[in-house]
């Protein structure tokens, strides 16, 4: 008898009030496609080629501090500037509309070490790139032009990462960019129709479904980790607070020592799926910094890993995908399942 949820059909995100297609039966066909190289921690504490390691040379010329802890910077080859002028060109139809874009981009570096990543870091380790997240929020969503304050994390060559070293971004921008700015509309109008938060209810949701056919990972006092019922990616993660706050500036010491503890949890639950260094793209949205109240905001962060069937074989988002709307081949309960059961220590011990 075939598993209930195994024929094609489609799922409603209602953080982006779209729809996603599920076709779990396209498992079973053959890959003969591309095949990537299955990756492992770096062998070295400090690269004297690296970039971002304490004491080394930027590709921009500055060099870094000694530092031995978290260290940021403005990035030396930023995608937006705090001054951007008006486009000159005079546009030749009203559907061709440009405007300035202006925004402040930084490198926050985690550890020191260049061998680390968030899973193979302590929750120790982690707590004071929570703080690290937090002060950076603080300082650039408090400059009067910024709108919203994007972090985020390209973890491994597979995302795109250009280096290594344990690292994120933070992009603070004169404007809501458009996934947070859909999500700000779609948590506002289930507010408004409601009068209830959207991820507050959703959480008190999964709750109610079965282990066995439900997609929560894990919980701790603080945080709940769970691959959403729209998952797009084949073991994304959406990480939601438990309890209803905006932003990272909103977490007590406590909850930040739970969102320390839920990062490392995960991380090195991804790291032993396919007993490799995971690859995968992480971001916080959190309540912009517009000067605007924003009661319907629940502070979440999304992870959206390429990996599908092992940790060579990657999904790609192509064809239908592009073009008609976003596909995924496992159900979001197998993936659930299948990290539900991955151990919280990581395969590989760090020395």
């Amino acid at each position: 008898m075939e598993k209930k949820g195994q024929y094609p059909h489609r799922r409603w995100n209602p953080l982006r009030q779209s729809w996603v297609l599920v076709s779990p039966h396209r498992t079973q066909r053959p890959w003969q496609g591309e095949v990537g190289q299955k990756a492992a921690p770096s062998g070295v504490s400090h690269d004297p080629q690296c970039y971002l390691c304490p004491g080394n040379q930027r590709a921009g010329g500055a060099v870094n501090p000694a530092y031995d802890g978290v260290f940021s910077f403005v990035n030396d080859y930023a995608a937006l500037l705090p001054d951007s002028p008006a486009p000159t060109d005079a546009p030749v139809s009203p559907l061709m509309v440009a405007e300035p874009a202006r925004g402040l981009c930084k490198v926050l570096c985690y550890h020191p070490d260049h061998s680390l990543t968030l899973a193979r870091m302590t929750r120790e380790e982690i707590r004071p790139v929570v703080d690290a997240w937090t002060r950076e929020y603080l300082e650039l969503g408090g400059l009067e032009w910024i709108e919203y304050v994007q972090i985020f994390e390209n973890r491994g060559a597979m995302m795109g990462a250009s280096n290594p070293h344990p690292h994120g971004q933070i992009w603070s921008t004169g404007f809501v960019p458009d996934e947070p700015a859909a999500e700000t509309q779609a948590q506002r109008d289930h507010l408004a129709r409601t009068g209830h938060c959207l991820l507050c209810d959703y959480v008190e949701a999964e709750r109610l479904a079965p282990v066995d056919q439900g997609r929560v990972i894990f919980e701790n006092e603080h945080f709940m980790a769970l691959v959403p019922w729209w998952a797009v990616w084949p073991f994304e993660v959406l990480l939601v607070s438990r309890r209803h706050l905006g932003a990272l500036p909103e977490l007590n010491g406590d909850e930040r020592d739970g969102l320390a503890d839920a990062l490392k949890r995960l991380t090195t639950r991804f790291d032993n799926l396919f007993e490799t260094s995971f690859p995968y793209t992480m971001g916080f949205h959190q309540s912009p910094t517009d000067s605007a109240a924003h009661p319907e905001w629940h502070f979440h962060a999304h992870f959206y890993p390429p990996l599908l069937r092992s940790a060579t074989v990657r999904k790609f988002m192509v064809g239908f995908e592009m073009l008609g709307m976003p596909q995924r081949d496992i159900t979001p309960e197998d993936a659930a399942q299948r990290l539900r059961a991955c151990s919280e220590q990581h395969f590989w011990p760090r020395d």
